[in-house]
C-alpha cells in the first residue's frame, strides 16, 4: 500500500512538473520596473525584449504584438537572440523574430543590440554566407536601429543608447573570461556623463564593468531566468553552465547604476522553463523632481 501511494505521489508530481513546464514555455508575463534620474527630461517608457529564439505566441506573434501595443511604449529595446544560430543546424528559424521586429518597428522606435546568436551568425560565414547582412538590411528598411558598438541619442529626452556587440570569448561556458580594464572604452568609446546612458549588453555577467564604464541603465538577457527557478532562491543554471547565477533576472543596482535583466521569451538547447514563465519587461524612467 505504501508503495502504491508513493508511486501515485511521484506520478502526480511528474504531471504537475510537465504542466508547469508546458505553461511556462508557452505563455509570457509582463513585469514592470520604475527608475528615477535627474538626467532625463520628462518620462520615458521602454519595452525590453530578449531571447525569443524563434518562439511564437499566437499566429505571427499576435499575442506579443497586441500586448506591447497595449503598453504603448515610447520605444523598444531589444537585447538580442531573436533567433537561434547553430553551426550544425540549418536553416535558421529567423522568421518569428523578424516578423516581431518588423511589425513593432512600424509602431515604435526599435533599438536592436546583438546577442551571442546574432554574433555567431555574423561570423559563421562559411556556413551561412551573408545571411546576417541580409537579415540586418531587411530590418533596417523597416526602421530598426542596429547598435553594434554604436550609439544613438534621443535628444529631447537627454538619453543616449549604446549597443555592445561582445565577441564569443565573453560567452565562454563554465570558466568566465575576465573583462580587462579599458575594454569597454576601447570598444564603445566613453560613456555620456551628461545624458542618461543606456547600454544594451546581452550578457549580464559583466554588470560591474558596465556600471564602471558609466551605464546608468544596462539592459540584458541571455540567462533565461536561470531556466528552472526555485522559489525563494532564484535561477538554477545559466547558459554558461553556472549554477545559481548571481544575475538571473530582475532589477539589480551597483552605486546607483541599474541593470534590468529580462528572463527572455524562449529557450534553446535545454527546452525547459519551470516556475519561470517567458516575459516582456516594461521600464519606466521618471524625471527626478
Amino acid at each position: 500500500m505504501i508503495i502504491y501511494y508513493c508511486a501515485a505521489a511521484i506520478t502526480l508530481l511528474i504531471i504537475i512538473c510537465v504542466a508547469v513546464i508546458y505553461h511556462d514555455t508557452h505563455n509570457f508575463v509582463v513585469r514592470s520596473y520604475d527608475l528615477e534620474s535627474d538626467k532625463i527630461k520628462g518620462d520615458m517608457t521602454f519595452v525590453l525584449l530578449s531571447d525569443l529564439h524563434g518562439y511564437k505566441f499566437g499566429k505571427n506573434n499576435e499575442k506579443l504584438v497586441d500586448a506591447i501595443t497595449a503598453i504603448n511604449p515610447d520605444a523598444i529595446l531589444c537585447a538580442g537572440d531573436l533567433f537561434t544560430a547553430d553551426k550544425h543546424e540549418r536553416p535558421i528559424k529567423f522568421e518569428p523574430g523578424f516578423e516581431l521586429a518588423s511589425r513593432l518597428s512600424e509602431k515604435f522606435p526599435f533599438y536592436y543590440g546583438n546577442g551571442n546568436h546574432e554574433y555567431r551568425l555574423k561570423i559563421w560565414t562559411s556556413a551561412y554566407g551573408n545571411f546576417y547582412d541580409r537579415y540586418k538590411s531587411r530590418l533596417k528598411k523597416y526602421g530598426v536601429v542596429f547598435l553594434e558598438n554604436e550609439s544613438v541619442e534621443i535628444k529631447d529626452k537627454n538619453i543616449r543608447i549604446t549597443g555592445l556587440d561582445l565577441n564569443m570569448d565573453y560567452y565562454r561556458k563554465v570558466v568566465k573570461k575576465e573583462m580587462e580594464p579599458g575594454f569597454l572604452n576601447r570598444t564603445l568609446g566613453g560613456s555620456s556623463k551628461k545624458e542618461f546612458q543606456i547600454l544594451i549588453a546581452h550578457n549580464p555577467q559583466y554588470f560591474k564593468e558596465y556600471a564602471q564604464w558609466g551605464a546608468d541603465l544596462t539592459v540584458s538577457g541571455h540567462v533565461h531566468g536561470g531556466i528552472v527557478r526555485i522559489p525563494g532562491i532564484g535561477g538554477v543554471i545559466s547558459p554558461s553552465i553556472s549554477l545559481f547565477p548571481k544575475y538571473d533576472g530582475g532589477h539589480f543596482e551597483i552605486d546607483k547604476k541599474h541593470l534590468v535583466l529580462s528572463r527572455g521569451l524562449g529557450t534553446h538547447t535545454i527546452q525547459v522553463r519551470m516556475f519561470n514563465p517567458c516575459e516582456v519587461d516594461v521600464i519606466r524612467i521618471h524625471e527626478a523632481k
